[in-house]
């Protein structure tokens, strides 16, 4: 099923003929993203076209950080705060290409958004709570997970609940009604995982 998902997540990003999107550990983080942000709409109850366009723009969401700069992903250490001022370009950069490519407002809003925080401490638009929208608070969620439970140049993977554990510390972040599913999500592939082995 979750292979079915992302051959049509695939195809429907190629039929959009979008700039060459390398294999990659960008590519790679989009399709975890991607994945999970699937599996987090499901849990929440959300229609299948919501589900998949969410899918679409969680492999998406990080697109223009390519087109801010190629340099940053290859460095050695954490980013100092010109850098990270710089970075923060990058979901606009990312809405902008998707928008002349046609996509989706839905996509769109979800991607431009993905950096928004609850509380309204987030980026490019400082929105705040249900402002946000929904695909963008489930892409959050989504993105820092991925990001923590993978290798860096500067450090090694976290475990999937120190993880969520470290999430916890910053709720003020996310939507707790989506961090719950999350949450709920993780525990039950963990569940299936142990089903697999036994």
């Amino acid at each position: 099923m979750r292979r079915k998902r992302m051959i049509a997540v695939n195809k429907y990003v190629n039929q959009q003929h979008l700039l060459q999107y390398s294999l990659d550990e960008q590519l790679i983080h989009g399709m975890r993203v991607s994945n999970l942000a699937y599996q987090v709409a499901k849990e929440l109850g959300e229609p299948e076209e919501f589900c998949h366009d969410l899918a679409v723009a969680g492999m998406l969401h990080d697109i223009g950080k390519e087109a801010v700069s190629e340099d940053l992903d290859d460095m050695d250490a954490p980013l100092i705060v010109e850098e990270i001022h710089y970075v923060r370009l990058h979901a606009q950069a990312s809405y902008e290409i998707l928008k002349a490519k046609g996509y989706k407002e839905s996509i769109l809003l979800a991607v431009r958004h993905h950096h928004e925080n609850y509380d309204g401490s987030g980026y490019p638009d400082n929105l705040s709570g249900e402002g946000i929208p929904l695909g963008a608070r489930i892409i959050r969620v989504c993105d820092v997970y991925a990001a923590l439970t993978s290798d860096r140049p500067y450090r090694k993977a976290f475990e999937s609940q120190s993880a969520v554990q470290m999430m916890i510390e910053e709720i003020k972040d996310f939507d707790v009604k989506v961090f719950l599913a999350f949450q709920r999500m993780i525990h039950k592939n963990k569940e299936k995982e142990i089903t697999l082995w036994h």
